[in-house]
């Protein structure tokens, strides 16, 4: 399988495009879509109206895409949901219900400090990719989509608790839910961080996954001055087994401050988590024996809590990117575009250090403190992605480690797979 991939991205005239990323880029068993603003694609202007109006024409722009590329909703195995004003959630889950019917994806929502174009929400979605990405040739095609929900972590209706695909487990976000009350639990941040992961432990255990095998956590936080209290909890959690303490295995790791979360709670945690066995039908080669590999190098900042990048199959999942210059630890002198360069600058160091380069990037996720920062970024971004091709979002958030004015994460393809490749 592993000589049998390639980066495909993809643009349709029926959703909105833009020059500097692509609608849909897939690699191997995975779509990763742009997120979708309200922006009709005939007139590249907002739709007119309001929150249920915004939000109908995000999923109209995923279904598009979805459709030009002869996927169908179903196939979505991830919904991502940012909106300005977290009390707009309830529509956006009254128009969320009308395009996913029968199956519900894995689902995070948060609300940010802003959105381009003032948007009131943006959706996201990772889609599988049964055919993978050079159709004809001979890769495990017709892989089944395999959903699991327990009850000793919360349920809801509007979303499944794990969907795994091929070599991936995508989990919701989880809330400091109680699976039993169905309420958050009582105490401070500390409580609440240890429910999310207990959470994330339980679906994990419910479908036979050591904890472990997380490749990547994503951290949300009402308050960032919370993070050192979170990061207190999150060290008895990992490394969770004998052989990852042997080796202070511990995710790549995403943490941003966001202006709410669903019940007004403290902290939403997700997870992304390899899959050995893979869905089936899978040859006996392709499935099993695959292993995580993690790398740090020093050209990038190193920290002790998360891994620069960690790679498992096909695809490797990276640490969020400061602007730190990693020789001093200290942020960089300037501006954004200074600060831009240098989360660019660790993440081709990054890359680079495990044999890739910075066309093997799937998807670019920009957490920016001042969304009108977007045109300075781009112009340093051009200069990393001349052709544009990654897949992208951008949200504002309300603040970001270290006081920084800018973050990125991306996603590399990695088509030699980790071993034992077929």
């Amino acid at each position: 399988m592993s000589g049998n991939n390639t980066v495909l991205a993809r643009n349709t005239e029926n959703a909105p495009k833009n020059a500097l990323f692509s609608q849909t880029v897939a690699f191997s068993h995975y779509n990763h879509l742009s997120a979708q603003l309200p922006i009709d694609p005939t007139s590249g202007e907002m739709v007119v109206g309001g929150i249920k109006e915004q939000a109908e024409q995000c999923f109209k722009n995923i279904k598009a895409i979805v459709d030009s590329i002869d996927h169908v909703m179903d196939d979505v195995v991830r919904v991502t949901v940012f909106v300005k004003n977290i009390s707009d959630v309830d529509t956006v889950d009254a128009v969320y219900k009308t395009f996913f019917q029968s199956y519900v994806p894995t689902r995070t929502v948060v609300a940010v400090a802003a959105l381009p174009m003032d948007a009131l929400v943006q959706v996201e979605a990772i889609v599988s990719n049964g055919e993978g990405t050079i159709p004809n040739a001979p890769q495990a095609g017709d892989i089944i989509k395999v959903t699991n929900n327990t009850e000793n972590a919360p349920t809801s209706s509007l979303s499944t608790q794990t969907v795994a695909f091929s070599h991936y487990n995508h989990l919701s976000a989880q809330l400091p839910i109680d699976p039993k009350s169905g309420e958050l639990v009582a105490g401070g941040i500390k409580e609440q961080a240890g429910q999310c992961l207990k959470n994330i432990k339980a679906i994990l255990e419910g479908i036979d996954v050591p904890f472990d095998d997380i490749v990547k956590i994503n951290v949300f936080l009402k308050n960032h001055s919370d993070l050192e209290a979170v990061n207190e909890v999150y060290s008895t959690f990992f490394p969770d087994s004998a052989i990852a303490r042997a080796v202070a295995y511990v995710p790549a790791r995403t943490t941003v401050e966001v202006s709410a979360l669903p019940m007004d709670a403290l902290i939403q945690i997700e997870a992304v988590v390899s899959h050995g066995d893979g869905t089936p039908p899978q040859a006996v080669e392709d499935r099993h024996g695959l292993i995580i590999e993690a790398n740090n190098t020093k050209e990038a900042p190193i920290n002790a809590l998360s891994t620069q990048t960690v790679a498992f199959s096909h695809f490797n999942h990276f640490s969020a990117q400061l602007p730190l210059d990693p020789k001093t630890g200290e942020m960089v002198s300037g501006g954004v575009k200074e600060q831009a360069a240098q989360c660019l600058t660790n993440i081709k160091a990054i890359v680079e250090s495990i044999d890739h380069v910075m066309e093997d990037i799937v998807k670019v996720n920009i957490y920016l403190k001042d969304i009108t920062d977007t045109d300075a970024v781009d112009e340093v971004y051009k200069t990393y992605f001349p052709a544009g091709i990654p897949a992208r979002r951008t949200v504002g958030v309300s603040a970001l480690p270290s006081d920084a004015l800018i973050q990125f994460e991306v996603i590399v393809s990695n088509a030699e797979g980790t071993p034992p490749t077929a």
